[in-house]
């Protein structure tokens, strides 16, 4: 029976440059591998060990990248490794198989945002109205899905944050700040359904995850194991649950200790 390996990426697999977070002398900084290229400037990374662990991973187990970018920006990346049959995009409201969304999958996920919680436009617009341009820098929809604000941090009222997610918990959504970052997804939009889905088509008998985000939290209650690093939302709030291991790793060093322990567990799953 073939397992499941589904993992976030954005500081969890791959690191931007600020995120990378290298604390020893610049002469003993692991080698970095360029995963992923925007307006011709790299723009996220992993070590070469990672990498390397990636592509043994790809052989050994069916690993699906389970992200909140868009379509558009997952499919700029270039990971190490066999290119991933399955992957989750938007958080869940897209699910690619062989790079392609699947329209059964999205037409039900549409289906159960209609039916669960308050409607895009009106987060929206309470966004628009309620954000302060002197701290925020762009206001986003993702694929018709959610919304983000990119915000300049040392400047976001964390009261601000606060009353939002108050907000949006009454209308069925949900607030996460990830970096410069302020997401507003709607709670029936989870990596965990679509994760469960894919398990359902592979046959796997054993689900592996890690995440570092809020939203990353029902993926990993969903797996049978999961990891986090010392970083992110969850390390802040001291997240964690039975079957999750919280790592000691910060930084592009989390994302290389999550695939150690993703290959070890593989190959000897007991």
């Amino acid at each position: 029976m073939p397992m499941l390996v589904a993992s976030d990426l954005d500081r969890t697999l791959i690191y931007s440059a600020a995120a990378l977070a290298l604390t020893m002398p610049d002469a003993r900084a692991p080698r970095l591998l360029c995963v992923e290229v925007h307006e011709s400037r790299p723009l996220s990374y992993m070590t070469e060990t990672a990498a390397q662990l990636l592509a043994d991973l790809g052989d050994a187990a069916v690993f699906m990248p389970t992200t909140t970018r868009t379509r558009k920006q997952y499919l700029r990346i270039n990971l190490p490794g066999p290119p991933p049959k399955y992957a989750i995009c938007a958080n869940g409201g897209h699910l690619l198989v062989d790079g392609v969304s699947d329209p059964d999958w999205h037409a039900r996920v549409q289906d159960r945002l209609a039916d669960e919680c308050a409607p895009l436009e009106e987060v929206r617009a309470h966004l628009a109205e309620t954000a302060d341009p002197a701290w925020v820098r762009k206001h986003r929809i993702a694929e018709d899905l959610f919304a983000y604000l990119v915000v300049e941090r040392e400047l976001l009222p964390e009261e601000w944050v606060k009353e939002l997610a108050v907000w949006a918990e009454n209308r069925g959504w949900t607030v996460s700040l990830q970096g410069r970052k302020i997401y507003a997804v709607p709670k029936p939009l989870t990596k965990s359904a679509a994760v469960r889905e894919v398990a359902r088509r592979t046959g796997a008998d054993l689900t592996l995850a890690a995440g570092d985000s809020l939203l990353d939290a029902d993926l990993l209650l969903a797996a049978d194991r999961g990891w986090r690093p010392a970083h992110g939302e969850l390390a802040d709030a001291d997240w964690t649950a039975p079957a999750i291991s919280a790592l000691p790793e910060r930084g592009v060093l989390a994302g290389e200790r999550i695939l150690r322990e993703f290959l070890r567990t593989v190959r000897r799953p007991s």
